[in-house]
């Protein structure tokens, strides 16, 4: 079979159901992925995601009008299911048509998955392994992503290639995207044949043309390395903080200084267990827009997946969708007939 057709078909699930020319979602990355990254991606032929993230529901409504004044094509919205108002950004979204509808961030609730289903619109969700894989399709989900933990951002303890041996061949109800770490289209390809659907990738998009990200912001991913990209380090269990994966800077080393102050002045009865906690939760509030929107590198939060060692230039969305599917058609064509 012709590489370029070998390759549709054995990403065609994604795409059906999608609705779009290339299975690869873009991840959605707070004050990223907003209307400018999303509409670009979703017009290459890819299909992009806004991050709703902390929005309320007029700020969503905006964004979603504001995307869908520069693209015809489909997009979706990523929701984090511990949002005080998750229902109201569901019905946000369904009176905007959006056609999928991204639960994130844990096990969505029931009267959630129920107001997505009842709409008609599409629900895709996260898991982190095959017995919630299961648990989330039997809920109602349509689709599902396994992102490992190679991913920038929040990421759960689970390297991708070890989830998708695990999830992989046991979960053909619906479609299953792969994300995490992924650079180039030969991986792509790999995990399209052992039974994913598409993929997702977050990282690369970020560091694109249409970003809004601020220069000194993707001039950070152009001279990282993949060892660059580490996740949050817990000082203390009796303190836990989340893991999120970002690029060592002056903030990050910081944070394990402003751990072992917080833990210090517990221990000496300065500070409650709670104060402690939240002192320690409250270092990084407004971290990332500063990072991303102000171009604070040193003392903003980073946030960037290891396939930042990937990111050698600041491209446009239609010249790495390109390249992406180029990789993997050559790798195809490579191969005995």
């Amino acid at each position: 079979m012709e590489p370029r057709r070998a390759l549709d078909r054995l990403w065609r699930r994604g795409t059906d159901f999608l609705g779009c020319r290339y299975a690869i979602m873009g991840g959605a990355m707070s004050w990223v992925s907003e209307r400018n990254l999303v509409s670009a991606i979703s017009n290459a032929g890819g299909f992009g995601v806004i991050a709703c993230g902390a929005m309320g529901p007029a700020q969503l409504a905006a964004e979603i009008a504001g995307t869908q004044a520069l693209t015809d094509r489909p997009f979706g919205v990523n929701l984090i299911t511990m949002h005080p108002e998750l229902e109201a950004l569901i019905q946000v979204c369904l009176a905007a048509r959006v056609g999928h509808v991204v639960l994130a961030g844990g096990i969505p609730p029931g009267s959630a998955v129920r107001a997505v289903k009842d709409s008609g619109a599409k629900l895709i969700c996260f898991a982190p392994a095959l017995v919630l894989a299961k648990r989330l399709v039997r809920s109602g989900a349509d689709a599902l992503v396994i992102e490992g933990s190679e991913a920038g951002g929040h990421i759960g303890p689970v390297s991708l290639t070890v989830l998708a041996q695990e999830i992989l061949p046991h979960m053909r109800e619906v479609p299953v995207f792969v994300a995490g770490g992924l650079g180039r289209g030969e991986a792509i390809l790999s995990y399209l044949e052992m039974g994913a659907c598409g993929a997702q990738l977050g990282t690369r998009f970020a560091a694109a043309t249409e970003s809004i990200a601020h220069p000194r912001f993707k001039q950070a991913f152009i001279q990282a390395h993949a060892r660059d990209a580490l996740p949050s380090v817990q000082l203390d269990e009796r303190f836990p903080v989340i893991p999120v994966r970002g690029l060592v800077n002056a903030g990050s080393r910081r944070f394990l200084a402003h751990q072992a102050e917080t833990r210090d002045r517990f221990q000496s009865g300065e500070l409650t267990r709670e104060a402690a906690q939240l002192s320690i939760e409250h270092f990084w509030a407004g971290a990332l827009r500063r990072a991303v929107i102000e171009g604070d590198v040193e003392q903003g939060s980073v946030m960037a997946g290891q396939s930042v060692g990937m990111v050698t230039a600041v491209q446009p969305i239609p010249v790495i969708l390109a390249e992406l599917v180029e990789q993997a058609v050559s790798a195809l064509a490579a191969r005995p007939s």
